[in-house]
């Protein structure tokens, strides 16, 4: 998968988890006061929230890991030569590439064509829109 703001952060918010879910455990160990474990409590709930949080942004960090470029075709006829371009995104699917044509970069600008790029993915994937 390539890097993304939101895998960048699910990222973060796993190793989070990760730290706070075993400061509880070692806290959890040593604590014999009542207060110790509720603070052992609280910070593996805290844990669990990061990683609900982190694993509800798997989804969108699949969604933006797409690539978006704009393919130009040189066509030639009697009058001369005339270059047209378009969109296209790729992404993978299972173990193969996925490519799509997206529209005419004459009808849509790169942030047009980003989106549309998403909703695709996202219907090919069977995922809500991002």
């Amino acid at each position: 998968m390539h890097r993304t703001t939101s895998g960048d952060r699910r990222q973060a918010l796993q190793r989070t988890a990760r730290d706070l879910s075993r400061d509880a455990r070692t806290l959890q160990k040593a604590a014999r006061a009542p207060a110790a474990r509720l603070e052992a409590q609280r910070l593996q709930g805290e844990a669990e929230k990061a990683l609900a949080e982190a694993e509800a942004l798997k989804l969108q960090a699949r969604l933006e890991d797409l690539t978006v470029w704009e393919m130009k075709k040189v066509k030639q006829s009697r009058k001369g030569s005339k270059t047209y371009s378009y969109w296209m995104a790729s992404w993978r699917e299972g173990g193969k590439t996925r490519n799509v044509h997206l529209g005419s970069a004459r009808k849509m600008d790169a942030e047009a064509a980003r989106q549309k790029a998403r909703e695709r993915k996202a219907e090919a994937l069977g995922i809500q829109g991002p």
